[in-house]
């Protein structure tokens, strides 16, 4: 399933709005698209590639929180505020093209239209509402259960089912990455990774990963259903 613009199910008003973005910016594997600390004065929408945002933890450790695809946008931004900095970090993990939208012109066509300022802040809501549930995922469940909740957001990110039930994620990730997920180390992903393919709940062919019990990782971290919106990757 995939999770773009339209999965929020905007109006064609801000979907005019968004695509009126006429600057585009090509970004090439690796290369940061915004670094944390730099002054937040555009919104980006992925126009094609994969953008992945995060953030660097004093000791140099990376915490990936989601990769954003085709439709998505990029850039957390506090209108009519000045000197604002993102507190997070986006990089290319393939070549990809972004539009950009500036602040200013944002924060003109907001003013110009209440309606439209009250979907832009719902929209983003749903965005920040997402990372949080991150963040919660990361905090009260440990090691494990962060990987288990990784595990079920690549299922609703890009789970492909099967016809023996089994979900195949359409998306391949070294176990380095996925420890990023996780805000872990590469050496405990694999262990878990190891105990979860002995138990049947999982397997792996070319790198991508096959869950065969999905229940199994709802139970142990106590899922809550959340919206797929909220609990994606994306």
């Amino acid at each position: 399933m995939q999770n773009d613009i339209s999965k929020f199910q905007i109006s064609p008003e801000l979907k005019k709005l968004f695509d009126s973005a006429d600057t585009v910016k090509t970004i090439k594997k690796g290369a940061n698209l915004f670094s944390e600390g730099q002054i937040a004065d555009k919104l980006y929408i992925i126009r094609s590639g994969k953008i992945q945002v995060g953030k660097l933890s004093p000791d140099g450790r990376e915490l990936a929180l989601r990769i954003c695809n085709r439709g998505d946008i990029v850039g957390e931004l506090s209108l009519y505020s000045e000197d604002v900095k993102y507190i997070l970090n986006a990089k290319a993990i393939e070549d990809s093209e972004v539009a950009i939208i500036h602040k200013t012109q944002l924060e003109e066509s907001l003013l110009l239209n209440s309606g439209l300022a009250i979907e832009f802040m719902k929209l983003m809501n749903d965005f920040f509402r997402r990372d949080q549930t991150r963040f919660r995922d990361l905090v009260l469940h440990g090691k494990k259960g962060a990987l288990f909740s990784t595990l079920i957001r690549l299922s609703n990110s890009y789970g492909k089912k099967q016809e023996d039930d089994s979900i195949y994620i359409d998306i391949a990730l070294t176990n380095q990455e996925l420890a990023n997920f996780c805000g872990t180390s590469r050496e405990s992903v694999n262990r878990m990774l190891n105990d979860l393919k002995r138990n049947d709940i999982i397997s792996m062919i070319k790198g991508r990963i096959i869950i065969h019990d999905l229940d199994y990782l709802r139970t142990e971290i106590n899922c809550e259903n959340c919206p797929v919106v909220l609990c994606s990757i994306h």
